[in-house]
């Protein structure tokens, strides 16, 4: 049996050989660095999506009322409008057990709200509009309680209003583990027209409290 001697050769079945195996690694290689490329692309997509945008549109205060030094229970109800946008392209968001409440202080004044479960698909928007309340469970330290008495009085109270949850993006078919979503959102709430107790009207009603103006929140994920 004879052996082909490809050393000597131009244009031979080794070098035909070498062209063939030289363009399937070439081929091999090109496809193994798409796929690499497709990956990144879709682990940036997971991973480094866009944060929701989050926006105070309205607070509503119902009640509002704090009596130091005789006691610091807090008694309040508020309802409050927040809207959310996911402003990706190509990534969804799903909200889960996210909870809204209010603070004052840095003091939760309001038991959590938990507000629905929800999708967002891209470019979508969702409102909440929750009632939240103290629920005769709420009492602030001494201190909180005479500084928000005072505000109230002055005639500018400075609330916070947060939400806390967990939030997941889907990519395709594809839905990632959750991430902590943190929103703040600060309030400025005029009392009696900005008088407070000093002005002619000091038992409140539809007017006593009123929200000064819309605005957007801090958001962390």
């Amino acid at each position: 049996m004879a052996v082909k001697d490809c050393g000597g050769h131009k244009g031979g079945g080794c070098e035909c050989h070498r062209r063939r195996l030289y363009r399937k690694c070439c081929g091999a290689l090109l496809a193994l660095l798409l796929l690499a490329l497709f990956v990144i692309l879709i682990v940036y997509l997971v991973l480094r999506p866009h944060k929701p945008r989050f926006y105070l549109q309205d607070l509503a205060v119902l009640c509002l009322n704090v009596t130091p030094p005789t006691s610091a229970y807090l008694f309040t109800t508020m309802q409050a409008t927040v809207a959310a946008r996911n402003p990706n392209d190509r990534v969804g968001v799903y909200y889960d057990e996210a909870d809204m409440y209010a603070q004052y202080k840095g003091v939760a004044i309001t038991v959590p709200t938990r507000l629905p479960v929800a999708y967002q698909g891209h470019r979508d928007q969702s409102v909440w509009s929750p009632y939240l309340r103290s629920m005769d469970s709420v009492v602030l330290p001494p201190v909180l309680a005479v500084a928000l008495a005072q505000d109230e009085t002055a005639g500018y109270v400075l609330v916070d209003v947060k939400v806390d949850g967990f939030v997941r993006w889907k990519v395709g078919t594809w839905i990632s583990g959750h991430y902590h979503l943190r929103v703040n959102c600060p309030a400025l709430i005029r009392v009696n027209e900005g008088k407070g107790s000093y002005g002619a009207t000091t038992g409140g009603g539809p007017d006593y409290f009123r929200f000064q103006q819309a605005a957007a929140c801090a958001v962390d994920v």
